[in-house]
Parts: structure tokens; sequence; C-alpha cells
């Protein structure tokens, strides 16, 4: 302690005759029973702090299973359906316009999940060249395009909203 600040303190602690006062003993009393309260007080709240933080973690992984279970759930019949076009690829009177039906009826199904799941398709064919949306593969030479142009788009990409899901794969003309 600071020569001054222990000067300060005998004259609020000391009498004018130089005994000391009442208040030092009630003081020191106080400080006493104060320390280990206001420790107890940040025990307690570091302690809830951590509680918090489990509480919440657990939450984020609940949340994160029932969202991963209901997009699978949009999934199943589409799974369905191709099992059924498979057995009907195996039949023996299968035809070629038929699975073309089967198909494009699944296709059709995956579109509906794709709208319930607000998935959108990055199908940059002819646009610019973005690598925040595309995934160049390819550079190749092509008169027909501009430079720095998507020429082909070799696996289509998805996001949701701003979030890119996955990335298209495209050849990029130089």
């Amino acid at each position: 302690m600071p020569k001054d600040k222990a000067q300060e303190n005998e004259k609020v602690v000391k009498t004018g005759e130089g005994e000391p006062e009442l208040g030092r003993v009630e003081f020191e009393a106080d400080l006493g029973q104060e320390l280990p309260r206001e420790k107890d007080c940040r025990m307690r709240l570091a302690a809830e702090y951590d509680n918090f933080r489990k509480r919440s973690a657990k939450e984020r992984e609940a949340i994160f299973g029932e969202a991963m279970a209901a997009a699978v759930a949009e999934f199943l019949p589409l799974i369905d359906n191709l099992d059924r076009a498979r057995a009907a690829a195996e039949a023996e009177n299968a035809t070629v316009e038929g699975l073309r039906e089967g198909l494009d009826l699944i296709e059709k199904q995956f579109g509906d999940i794709r709208e319930k799941l607000r998935l959108d398709v990055i199908d940059p064919a002819g646009q610019e060249f973005d690598p925040e949306l595309h995934d160049a593969v390819m550079h190749g030479e092509d008169e027909a395009f501009a430079a720095n142009t998507v020429s082909e788009v070799m696996q289509k990409g998805y996001k949701i909203g701003d979030r890119v899901i996955r990335h298209a794969m495209v050849k990029v003309v130089n």
C-alpha cells in the first residue's frame, strides 16, 4: 500500500488522540463477511454460465438432429419411388416409355421436395464465372462464349438462401 494511502487510512481510523475508532473494527468485520459473500456470488455466477453454455450446446444438437430428421423424412418417398422404378425396370414387360414416364414423375417429386426445403439450383450455363457459386474444374477455348464465362456445367450446385450447399462444377472459357 502506498505511504500516502496508509496515512489516509490512519487518519480515518484513528481519533485525534491516536486511539483506534470503533468504526475500524466494524469495517474489518464487514469486510471479513463481505469477501466470502462476493466469492460465493462469483462462483455461483460462473456455475450458472457453465450450465447455460452446456444447455445451449445440448439444444443446438437437438435442433440439428430434428432438422436433419425432417429433411431425410422429405426424401424417403423419393427413395421409395426409385426402388419401385428399379423393380419396374427389371420386370419382363418394362418399356422404355414407361421407365421414362416414371423418371419424369420422380424428377417432379424431387422438385417438390426441393421447394419445401427451399433448396435452389445453381445452373450457371452461359453465365459469368463466380467463384462464390461455381467450382471451375476445366478451362477451355470456345469462340461462342465470352471470356470468363461458364461454357459447360458438369454438376449442378445447390444453395439455401445465400448459403451454398454444393458449388456447381463447371468448365470456364478463358
